[in-house]
């Protein structure tokens, strides 16, 4: 017969005895268990001691007893607000069939004995002391225990009027930051002594490494909280000594100091981050990143894959306020920027003659050119930049791509202005449409993510990403639209392709922009079909046996009755557009093959001729 649900078989240890194995009753009261326990090793005073679990984080067993609020008393002996956690603590129901216990002393007797320990004479008492209560304070019961007893006061006043660097300091910083987790008291009512403190164990060259993590750990959880707090950070420690830890060799010292320029980062208002990163970029700090921590030896762990996610998103972001604006078409500096790229593309073939042309004539020309340039309103460009988003990060991406890459810009531009009207790939339209659908498989805009770790290492090899990359990928368009033949009608279809390309590129995580580009050209119209046919192949399970067979069966009657289907689409006929030496194509020309299959059939027709009949077509 099973045990009944609210019994559990576990063992219970304790220094110096044999262990005892018990039927726990989770409905029995816990003070009851305890005197049991203490009855049958002969210790008095059960009320002393308590359950703990004796592997993992040795986590105090309680009952389920809610206690009123409290107030607690800060660092500086003022009264804070209650605890923001409720004072319902129950972990019993956790206890599972094979667990081992300890008895160990109660937390409120171990609060007191630690409590009385760190505030010893003896300096082997003291450390052993802030040592377990560095370990203790990781459970919210005796962390609840130890506060009561005005605890984090002592603390600030080993921190502030002490004067050690070294193994004490350390466990005092680290039962601070253990007692400060569990939020029962408020960060905002640090002294500002303490925060000197701990600012000037950041800033210390010859310290502890242990201390300056933990000093960099209570900074970062310090910026969010307040903004007076933010400033004082970001003026105390500066973005060149944040840089001076990342350069360091420790990658824990590493880590918890791009946690804090994180935490400054995502807390500044959108000024102040923007300065900061342009700061952070004059001292090329994407370079840095890039051959010192993400190609380390040492792998590069979750955290810091977070931390370069979020700076990523940041920089990224930067862009968001160009994607929300639309152009203004009586700004003066926008307007130049649009004519700029009229000129680099055109200047050549347009401004010796453009002088001696009336300012019709001029305007004319100009819309001309826009045209070429392919802007759907070629009379005012400016209505194409006016959808926000991609707005004037659009026109930003086609100026660096002309100014930094002319020779790429012009040829994109003159090769297409010289193809037929209907296949020719407009410049502009694919510009604008690209830098959104860049914006979108970047997230650029969107808040980030509190566990996301997808950043691209080829992102911190380039300090202009956004525009470098879309440089590559304004260039792909054009080719894609080569090798599938498009015409205006298909240029979603294009785009479509086109993201496809870049987003399968993006999933192998090319370590720089160079092998993107090398990747994502290898990956041509016809590789992106094949892909899709195998990923459909294998969706739709048509790779089983059976299903082979059956196709293998089937094909011949399929091949024939495509071959019956383009015949009969042959003789039906199709109408063409005759290409001059000038590439006018102002007539038309019908051929149609011969009911018997052996002889095409061609002539010039009219227009608004459809299907003329074979006899009138005398070339064959």
């Amino acid at each position: 017969m099973p045990p009944p649900k609210d019994v559990v078989k576990i063992a219970i240890q304790m220094v110096g005895a044999i262990p005892q194995l018990i039927e726990l009753q989770q409905t029995k009261p816990l003070a009851s268990v305890l005197k049991d326990v203490c009855d049958a090793w002969s210790l008095p005073n059960a009320e002393r001691y308590a359950l703990q679990y004796a592997d993992g984080r040795q986590t105090y067993i309680t009952e389920s007893v809610r206690r009123p609020p409290r107030r607690l008393p800060g660092p500086t002996g003022t009264v804070l607000a209650s605890s923001p956690v409720p004072f319902s603590l129950q972990n019993r129901g956790e206890i599972k069939n094979g667990s081992i216990l300890r008895l160990t002393t109660s937390p409120d007797q171990e609060a007191e004995r630690l409590y009385s320990g760190i505030q010893s004479n003896n300096s082997d008492v003291k450390t052993d002391s802030l040592k377990k209560l560095a370990s203790l304070s990781q459970d919210v019961t005796f962390a609840q225990e130890f506060i009561n007893r005005n605890g984090l006061k002592q603390i600030f006043y080993i921190v502030e009027e002490g004067n050690d660097t070294g193994e004490m300091l350390a466990h005092t910083l680290k039962a601070f930051m253990e007692l400060m987790e569990h939020d029962f008291v408020s960060w905002e009512t640090l002294s500002a002594a303490f925060i000197k403190k701990i600012v000037s164990y950041v800033n210390m060259n010859v310290v502890d490494a242990s201390v300056q993590q933990l000093s960099l750990s209570i900074l970062e959880n310090m910026v969010p909280t307040s903004r007076l707090l933010f400033e004082l950070v970001r003026k105390e420690v500066t973005l060149d000594r944040l840089l001076t830890h990342l350069q360091v060799t420790n990658a824990q010292l590493q880590l918890k100091a791009m946690a804090l320029l994180i935490a400054l980062l995502l807390a500044a208002t959108d000024a102040e981050r923007r300065d900061m990163m342009d700061y952070l970029r004059e001292k090329n700090i994407r370079q840095f990143i890039h051959k010192n921590i993400i190609h380390s030896s040492e792998p590069l762990g979750d955290e810091m894959a977070h931390y370069l996610y979020v700076l990523q998103s940041v920089s990224l972001n930067l862009c968001e306020r160009r994607m929300r604006t639309s152009m203004d078409p009586y700004s003066q500096e926008q307007r130049e920027l649009l004519q700029s790229l009229r000129q680099t593309a055109f200047e050549s073939e347009s401004e010796a003659s453009a002088s001696n042309f009336s300012t019709e004539r001029r305007r004319s020309l100009c819309a001309k050119e826009f045209r070429k340039l392919g802007f759907m309103n070629n009379s005012n460009p400016a209505e194409d930049l006016r959808r926000a988003p991609p707005g004037l990060l659009a026109l930003d991406n086609m100026v660096y791509f002309s100014r930094h890459t002319p020779n790429a810009y012009s040829r994109f531009v003159l090769e297409n202005s010289s193809r037929e009207d209907k296949h020719e790939c407009p410049f502009a339209r694919s510009s604008i449409q690209l830098t959104l659908i860049l914006c979108e498989i970047l997230h650029v805009g969107e808040p980030c993510s509190e566990t996301a770790q997808a950043f691209y290492p080829m992102f911190f090899g380039q300090d202009h990403f956004f525009e470098e990359l879309f440089c590559i990928c304004i260039q792909l368009v054009n080719k894609t639209w080569k090798e599938m033949r498009a015409t205006q009608e298909d240029f979603d279809k294009v785009l479509q392709v086109v993201r496809e390309q870049i987003t399968r590129t993006l999933s192998l995580k090319p370590t720089s922009l160079e092998l993107f580009k090398t990747r994502v050209n290898a990956l041509n119209y016809s590789e992106i079909l094949k892909l899709r046919q195998t990923e459909r192949l294998h969706q739709e399970e048509t790779l089983a046996v059976p299903v082979l067979e059956l196709r293998e069966r089937l094909k011949p009657e399929l091949l024939e009755l495509i071959r019956q289907q383009r015949l009969l689409h042959l003789c039906e006929g199709t109408l063409f557009r005759k290409i001059s030496s000038r590439r006018r194509q102002d007539k038309l020309w019908y051929c149609r093959l011969s009911p018997n299959h052996k002889v095409l059939h061609y002539g010039d027709v009219e227009e608004g001729v459809h299907s003329p009949p074979i006899e009138s077509l005398p070339e064959k």
